[in-house]
């Protein structure tokens, strides 16, 4: 059961417009300009040579005869092979397209395996769906026509509708063959897929090009792989398509090593919530070793680009040790903690807290210097005003980053002044400023702060304000450090705004809200905010997070969807 919701033709384009490509800079320095490339093909994967075309030359005899030029390659092309994958290997060649395979000399069609183009497809779901996992047996049962195999995407136990573009759909037909009549697929246009899937949920999935993703799709897991984290290659993922040529002049047509999904040009930014590794946080650190915390989410930290803390709490060398009854809110952490920040992997340090001057100026002033000591940016906060207030900058992978933050609380003594170390205070219009500039500047604008505590999923609507105001301003992700209990999102004007991820190392075991944590995983693919995975943990012994169950997890989920108006 097909439905189409577009009325014009859809029309195969088979010249190829070459544009030069420039390739932004990364942590690795500065890559070269690119030479006319297809759209879509990767710096890696240009070809290294093409085989020289043959002229006529006349022999240095008085019998001279002339060497005929050949022919272009007659390539006929299997309709089901994507319009990136086409531009690339038309790209990288000169070819004669036909319209039939009887006149082709070489065939583009898909192949199972070798080390031609592939064109990489994700199973995806409205960023508001409670389900995480989809199995393969489960999507071919469904694409014969069993549509109950999948009725645990929906969450209400309807039959889901697969939503496609023609590209996508036409692929899948060359993949899997012709679907069972009464599978319900919806193909649509690229521009409003996602506005109809979030229109027709909880009822609804979809295929899309990893490339085409959107932070409003929700990536589900395939057997249990993330097309979100790096090592895909390295696992096995049924939605892999490849493509090669065959045929009698196959050998003249060189293949480019295209992929819409190239690592070389991925990040994941990981951010977290509160970190005070104080008071009960500090006592089992002190009882069970520095890195007592991180045994369950050391991994994920580690395998980020860029992992982001946000510590509210100076480091001083006359620390107290840890005090599971500390009644004082007077707060600093021992210096050895480091070594917990290292073993996590941080790459950038929020500074906006409100406690960041507890222990004296001294004490944050050398704490800034150990992070600058760790080669770790910082933000939100510094040793004076102009180095608290002004962004951090970042690069990974091609992808640049820009890093603000501020603390609209107090209380007074924590901010930082002219001459005085402490968190930067929230000056609107200079941020707003700043972002506009930035706009241009990186890619992704980022601002994070220590907000007015709420214990509740909702945001306020003074908050709803002050946080689209940033993202008016130029912000791509805003979050909330400050908060102690998650709270919702908003997908808002282009960004994507967290207004609190919850605790992160901290101590609050005392409510089921202040023990759940979100951590976000963003990933940035070439420029663009492709996707974001809100994961979920819940606090345990007063400073360990661990992995939510499945049924902890939808009810946190459920609760900040519903906080989130959907």
């Amino acid at each position: 059961m097909v439905k189409t919701m577009s009325s014009r033709p859809i029309t195969i384009v088979m010249s190829v417009t070459l544009a030069a490509l420039v390739v932004a800079c990364g942590s690795g320095g500065a890559q070269p300009t690119v030479g006319p490339v297809a759209p879509g093909l990767t710096p890696a994967a240009l070809p290294t040579s093409r085989p020289p075309s043959a002229t006529s030359t006349p022999t240095p005899t008085a019998t001279a005869t002339a060497t005929a030029t050949p022919s272009p390659v007659a390539l006929w092309i299997d309709p089901s092979v994507p319009a990136p994958v086409r531009a690339a290997v038309l790209g990288a060649n000169e070819l004669t397209v036909v319209d039939s395979a009887d006149e082709a000399e070489v065939l583009l069609r898909p192949a199972s395996e070798g080390p031609g183009p592939e064109w990489v497809l994700v199973p995806v779901v409205p960023f508001a769906t409670i389900a995480d996992d989809i199995y393969w047996d489960d999507v071919l049962a469904y694409w014969a026509g069993e549509g109950e195999a999948l009725t645990y995407l929906s969450g209400d136990g309807s039959v889901p509708t697969l939503i496609l573009t023609a590209p996508v759909y036409d692929a899948l037909r060359g993949l899997l063959g012709e679907p069972g009549e009464a599978v319900p697929i919806l193909v649509t246009e690229e521009s409003s897929i996602v506005d109809e899937a979030w229109s027709a949920r909880p009822a609804v999935w979809g295929i899309v090009p990893f490339d085409e993703l959107e932070p409003r799709w929700k990536v589900l897991r395939l057997d249990g792989v993330s097309a979100l984290e790096k090592g895909l290659a390295d696992k096995p993922w049924p939605l892999r398509l490849r493509y090669d040529v065959t045929g009698p002049r196959a050998q003249e047509v060189q293949l480019p090593q295209y992929t819409n999904r190239d690592e070389v040009r991925m990040t994941l930014l990981v951010m977290t919530g509160v970190t005070a590794m104080v008071r009960g946080t500090a006592a089992r650190m002190d009882q069970y070793g520095v890195l007592y915390p991180a045994e369950h989410i050391a991994e994920l930290m580690q395998s980020a680009d860029i992992a982001h803390i946000s510590n509210e709490i100076p480091f001083a060398s006359d620390c107290p040790p840890g005090n599971m009854h500390q009644e004082s809110l007077v707060f600093c952490s021992a210096p050895e903690y480091m070594e917990l920040l290292r073993h996590l992997g941080t790459d950038v340090v929020e500074l906006t807290g409100n406690h960041f001057q507890d222990w004296g100026s001294e004490a944050t002033i050398e704490t800034v210097q150990m992070y600058k000591r760790e080669g770790w940016p910082h933000y939100g906060g510094g040793v004076d005003l102009e180095d608290a207030r002004r962004p951090k900058f970042t690069a990974r992978n091609g992808n640049s980053f820009a890093f603000m933050g501020c603390n609209p609380v107090g209380p007074e003594y924590a901010w930082a002044t002219e001459n005085r170390p402490g968190a930067a205070p929230c000056d609107f219009d200079y941020m707003h400023e700043q972002l506009g500039a930035l706009e241009d500047a990186v890619d992704i604008p980022i601002v994070t702060w220590q907000y007015w505590e709420f214990y509740h999923y909702e945001p306020t609507p003074q908050q709803r304000e002050d946080f689209r105001g940033m993202v008016d301003a130029g912000a791509k992700i805003v979050s909330g450090s400050q908060a102690h209990h998650p709270q919702a999102f908003e997908f808002y004007n282009g960004g994507f705004i967290h207004y609190g991820l919850g605790n992160f190392l901290f101590d609050q075991m005392w409510s089921l809200g202040t023990r759940q944590q979100c951590v976000d995983r963003h990933v940035i693919y070439m420029g663009r905010h492709l996707s974001t995975e809100v994961l979920t943990f819940m606090l345990e012994d007063y400073a360990q997070p661990r992995p939510m169950t499945p049924e902890e997890r939808a009810e946190l989920l459920s609760s900040l969807f519903a906080a989130s108006g959907w």
